[in-house]
């Protein structure tokens, strides 16, 4: 059996296993069938509070009241669509939900290029099924198969990544909430507490639009990017401690002024212009998200424990921004290097040493 120590990330469920179990003991108010706890305590466990003595650390900082239409839709018989730009805690606000309601955040259906109506329904273990012919136990139940078995939530992640014919097979599970398996003359009936957490992203190239007929069937919610520079830095510290942590890095964790820094460079490049609206700028091609400078900090401090002091420098720093913003070398360079020079530059001495190490590497 695997150490959890050893796991390289948890799952909701069992991170905030605690957290869980203080909140069903409290928990007095009427459960859904299918749940472990009510509407109200899965609100608290997503945004925040007190359980008890436990603390309940607040897993998305926005609109709580978005988070409220969220589980309440999740209340009815329409699925959820969490949609919005790269980075906004779609997926994560999807997972803890499900380990919220039914402590499983596991049944998901990642879609990509490749995702075909198999993952979305069932396939066969063909190797039975030419032995025997089609049985129960040749069938490979999917994700959402298993949660329409037993009444819980599956997640269907980047659900536009899918081609629109794959996107459909949802259609009749949704509408009719039951699934056919015709090889076996048998219909499986979703169970009470089923239902699907979808996100979708709006900046994906590779984005194939949702029929009118699939949207329908959906409640959609919108995840905006963090409103002020202030909210940003509160998830950006919040979640570079929390996965500093999970990974053990050794190093120290970066400084309020290093995070405010790299912020400010994402917001400025993200809305191309500066906080104060002083200056136009170039955005880069790539997505400048709130997770992008989550990635940016937490490999800075592997970077700083590996080879380094331990704690972050601007050259550490100065690396991970020029992987994160120069994705095309040619467009981003020079949007880069005008932020560089035009911005950077001008801000004087506290920016002076970042500017130096960010400018060598660009050339």
């Amino acid at each position: 059996m695997i150490n959890s120590q050893d796991v390289l990330r948890l799952p909701a469920e069992k991170l905030y296993a605690k957290e869980i179990e203080a909140l069903i003991k409290e928990d007095k108010d009427k459960k859904p069938i299918g749940w472990q706890m009510s509407p109200r305590s899965v609100l608290k466990f997503i945004v925040g509070g007190k359980a008890g003595k436990v603390y309940i650390t607040p897993k998305y900082v926005g609109h709580n009241r978005l988070v409220e239409v969220a589980i309440a839709t999740l209340l009815t018989d329409r699925s959820l669509l969490l949609t919005g730009k790269p980075g906004t805690a779609k997926s994560w606000l999807s997972e803890n939900l499900s380990a919220a309601v039914c402590n499983d955040s596991g049944r998901v259906v990642q879609g990509t290029a490749g995702t075909s109506e198999d993952h979305i329904r069932y396939s066969w273990n063909y190797a039975m099924l030419l032995a025997n012919g089609p049985s129960e136990e040749a069938l490979i139940k999917s994700p959402i198969y298993r949660s329409m078995e037993d009444g819980s939530i599956a997640r269907f992640e980047e659900i536009t990544r899918c081609a629109s014919e794959v996107q459909d097979a949802l259609i009749s599970i949704m509408s009719e909430k039951s699934l056919s398996v015709p090889e076996l003359s048998t219909e499986l009936p979703a169970k009470r507490g089923f239902s699907i957490i979808a996100t979708a992203n709006t900046r994906d190239r590779g984005v194939h639009d949702m029929s009118a007929a699939l949207k329908r069937r959906f409640n959609i919610v919108v995840l905006p990017a963090p409103a002020d520079l202030e909210t940003e830095i509160q998830i950006v510290n919040k979640r570079v401690a929390e996965i500093s942590s999970s990974y053990k890095l050794s190093s120290a964790l970066p400084t309020d002024e290093a995070i405010e820094k790299v912020v400010t460079i994402f917001r400025e490049l993200r809305r191309g212009a500066t906080l104060d609206d002083k200056s136009k700028l170039k955005s880069p091609s790539g997505v400048i998200s709130t997770a992008e400078a989550i990635s940016l900090l937490t490999n800075s401090m592997a970077l700083a424990a590996s080879f380094g002091t331990g704690d972050i420098s601007d050259s550490d720093l100065a690396a991970g921004l020029q992987g994160a913003i120069v994705k095309d070398e040619d467009k981003d360079k020079i949007a880069w290097t005008e932020y560089l020079e035009n911005i950077m530059k001008k801000r004087g001495t506290q920016w002076r040493s970042l500017y130096n190490a960010c400018r060598e590497l660009n050339g």
